[in-house]
């Protein structure tokens, strides 16, 4: 078929809300090398860009070959192909911040500077002059060239600990030489400094220096060793939020508070070091709605099944965690608890968050080590159970609350995070019960996990007809 293509045009209504919604929106111009396995440089600076609600553009300095194991191989653009990208991209679409990665070449470096003179924007500068395992990624003769005509231009720049010290010639060791290297290199021309603190040993600091003022940042020490791409992460996080014009010390707080999510819940991908998760945050939030309508669902099933024979004196309740829980306010179960009434199984209220420790600690602990498992819930002890769980082919386990340890007894709450973890081992599969036999003032229990409420309700169902089958009520 030959002829003109067909264009089809917008209704007037839609084509003003589409263009309102560009006036509305802020660029951030991503200047950085490309890295394939996009834990690190423009791939997460775009997915960072796109995370946070800014659109982002991107002129790439040079070609990387490298995955979770280091950088095997690299190579710059050209400069004048650099040079062409930021004109192609700054003579057409207004700029609300930049984010400079790795520069590569001095030549590079001029080019980058001479354009952003041209720009009124907040500019964020990770000097990305080295890769972590110690390959140089900005030759020798930039350096000088990095000192003198980028950092007076820069809104703010991240070194880390080993940056910070090849930009100053020394080696910085502590606290204290991490301030004073940010008052040095705020001498430099930087509006701010933030030195990043995370090569340390113990608890990690960061260093703010801005205007007259130097900021201590206390930060948590995580166990992910997953942690490719913390500093684009911190540094595309940190335009972004200047681009939506949030001041600086508001946009270091959220762009920290965004890094340490991301390397909390960083992926295992590939052999090596694996990609912080920036994404995790935001997939909590967006399952929060379908976490308490599983909740409703799977309540809805229990009550149609009449349960009540398994229901404790204490009462029952389903919990359920969001992806990448950081508490109890993200995990749901029922406030006032599933309740056993003559009538059957009430529910008085619907799922909401934070509703019940118990229920978060069982499906915290259990979380942590196996990562699939995010539901629970408890049900009255039979004393079949271990028989019951054969029978099912689930697997049963058991902790003694008389063995708990007295530091343990005397923190409120504490008990089932630490039977649960008892019974827990990496690399080997969860049980699908665990139960224990009560102790002076506490009734005996079984606590249910699944990797959703569904599962864990059929499970319970599973149970109760395997029960009732063995007690002739089946």
């Amino acid at each position: 078929m030959t002829g003109r293509p067909v264009v089809t045009r917008l209704p007037p209504h839609r084509a003003a809300t589409c263009e309102r919604m560009v006036q509305q929106m802020r660029t951030v111009l991503l200047i950085a090398g490309s890295d394939p396995s996009a834990g690190a440089g423009i791939q997460q600076d775009l997915k960072v860009a796109t995370l946070l609600g800014v659109y982002g553009l991107t002129v790439i300095t040079a070609i990387t070959a490298q995955n979770s194991l280091g950088v095997q191989r690299w190579e710059p653009v050209a400069a004048d192909l650099v040079a062409a990208q930021l004109t192609a991209i700054c003579s057409d679409v207004q700029v609300a911040a930049v984010k400079i990665g790795m520069l590569a070449t001095a030549e590079i470096v001029r080019e980058v500077a001479g354009a952003l003179r041209q720009i009124r924007a907040p500019i964020v500068v990770d000097p990305v002059l080295a890769a972590s395992d110690g390959s140089a990624l900005l030759e020798e003769t930039g350096l000088q060239v990095f000192r003198e005509e980028l950092l007076p231009l820069a809104t703010v720049l991240t070194p880390n600990l080993i940056e910070a010290g090849r930009l100053l010639g020394r080696e910085i060791a502590d606290v204290d030489a991490m301030a004073a290297a940010a008052r040095e290199l705020l001498r430099l021309g930087p509006q701010a400094v933030l030195v990043k603190g995370g090569h340390l040993a113990g608890p990690p600091v960061d260093v703010l220096a801005y205007g007259s003022e130097v900021y201590q940042l206390p930060g948590e020490r995580l166990a992910s060793p997953h942690t490719h791409g913390t500093g684009c992460t911190l540094a595309s996080a940190l335009a972004a939020h200047l681009a939506q014009g949030r001041t600086l010390p508001e946009a270091v707080n959220q762009a920290r508070a965004l890094v340490a999510e991301a390397i909390r819940w960083g992926l295992p991908l590939g052999q090596g070091r694996g990609p912080v998760n920036s994404a995790a945050p935001f997939f909590r939030e967006q399952e929060r709605l379908a976490v308490l309508q599983a909740l409703q669902d799977a309540a809805a099933r229990l009550q149609a099944s009449n349960i009540t024979d398994l229901i404790p004196e204490v009462q029952s309740n389903l919990g359920y965690a969001t992806l990448y829980p950081r508490g109890v306010e993200d995990v749901a179960a029922f406030p006032g608890r599933l309740l056993r009434t003559p009538q059957g199984l009430l529910i008085p209220r619907e799922p909401a968050f934070g509703a019940s420790r118990h229920m978060a600690a069982v499906i915290l602990t259990a979380h942590q080590v196996h990562p699939h498992i995010r539901a629970a819930m408890n049900i009255r002890f039979l004393a079949a159970v271990e028989q019951l769980a054969t029978l099912l082919h689930l697997t049963a386990a058991h902790f003694d609350r008389a063995k708990e340890p007295p530091e343990v007894k005397a923190r409120e709450g504490s008990t089932l995070a630490w039977g649960v973890a008892s019974v827990l081992t990496p690399g080997e599969p969860p049980p699908d019960l665990i139960y224990d036999r009560g102790d002076w003032g506490k009734e005996a229990m079984i606590r249910v996990l699944g990797t959703d409420p569904m599962d864990v309700v059929t499970k319970v169902l599973a149970l109760q007809q395997a029960w009732l089958a063995g007690q002739g009520g089946g």
